[in-house]
Parts: C-alpha cells; sequence; structure tokens
C-alpha cells in the first residue's frame, strides 16, 4: 500500500467522491472480502461489490488475493494508499494567471500545487527517501513584510550559495508563509509586576 495516491483523471475523482465509495475505502485500510465490508457497514455483499468494482476500475483499490469460499471464489480488496489527494489541475487555472507577486495568496496556492505535485511523485518504493520538514511560528507586523521576505531571501539565498554543489543529494526547497488560523495571537498581560 502506498502512502499517497494522486489523483490527476476525471475517472479516478469520480469514482472516489462519493460518500458510500469512501466509506467502503475506509474499510479496505486492511485486506477485506465484500462480504466482511458490507457485515462492518449493514449493506449487502452485492452492492459493496459494486463499489468496489469501481474503485478498482479507478486504480484506486487492489485486488490482493482470492479464496475459494464454498465453490465460489472470493476476493479480497485492499485500498491502493493511505491517503487520496486530488490533483488542483483536475479543474485546472480558472481565469489569467496573476503576476508572481511573492507576498500574495495567488503565488502561495501555485507553490503548494507544485509541492503536492512532486512529493506524489516521490518513489516511495526507494529504501530510503531523505527527506527534511520544518515547522514554525513567527509573528511579524504588516509593515514588516517586506524586510522579512527580504531577510529571508537573503538567508536563503546564502543556503544556496553554501550548498549549491553537483555533488550530493538534491533538494528541493520551499518555503510558505500563510497566517496560522489555529491559534489565537497572546492577551495582552494584565498583572503588573510587583514593587516590593
Amino acid at each position: 500500500m502506498r502512502d499517497v495516491l494522486y489523483l490527476e483523471e476525471i475517472e479516478q475523482a469520480e469514482a472516489l467522491l462519493k460518500p458510500q465509495r469512501v466509506e467502503v475505502l475506509r474499510q479496505l485500510a486492511e485486506p477485506r472480502t465484500c462480504s466482511e465490508v458490507a457485515e462492518r457497514l449493514g449493506q449487502t455483499p452485492q452492492r459493496v461489490y459494486y463499489h468496489v468494482k469501481r474503485l478498482v476500475e479507478a486504480g484506486l483499490v487492489d485486488l490482493v488475493s482470492e479464496r475459494k469460499v464454498r465453490g465460489i471464489h472470493e476476493g479480497i480488496y485492499q485500498a491502493g494508499a493511505r491517503s487520496y489527494w486530488l490533483s488542483p489541475r483536475l479543474v485546472g487555472r480558472i481565469g489569467l494567471r496573476k503576476a508572481r507577486d511573492e507576498l500574495s495568496l495567488g503565488y502561495l496556492l501555485d507553490l503548494m500545487e507544485e509541492v503536492q505535485s512532486d512529493i506524489a511523485a516521490l518513489d516511495r518504493s526507494a529504501p530510503e527517501l531523505p527527506s527534511i520538514g520544518l515547522s514554525g511560528e513567527i509573528r511579524v507586523r504588516p509593515e514588516q513584510r517586506q524586510e522579512f521576505l527580504n531577510d529571508l531571501q537573503t538567508m536563503l539565498q546564502g543556503l544556496f550559495t553554501r550548498y549549491g554543489g553537483a555533488e550530493g543529494d538534491a533538494f528541493k526547497l520551499a518555503v510558505a508563509c500563510y497566517p496560522n488560523v489555529t491559534t489565537e495571537p497572546p492577551e495582552p498581560r494584565t498583572d503588573q509586576p510587583s514593587t516590593d
């Protein structure tokens, strides 16, 4: 089972984006027969088989083995991946591309599409897949945003110069700054320091 299956074809998205099929797919995180899935979901095996067949045709589920039960061959199926990513290219760009301004949301969206596509294309069967992930939070006042961007560009250019040789593993570096909607700004302190 792959970690990620990147869907770039409309037919795959159509096969996946049906609530009952998503439930069937979740049940196939572990290898199961249609009868086993049907029992877990309270549906008929025929109905589950219909959905599984569509998912197999779309390349989202794999037939991993078969067994013979009372003279009938029964397939054992498993989801093809742990996660399914829908490519933004399924819809395509609506309207003209705006200027690539590093401080714009449009630029950030373009960058994330590129990163998503690159990650999905990695060979996950490789025994070692070196990668680096960093995440953190900073606070920048609106009037300092351009200064922050300039400092970041200078720092990154230094890294590109220092590690830009022809030897070693090649890494692509993408930096994204966006509003953190999961945290609230700290409340101003109301306690006063003691003067004793």
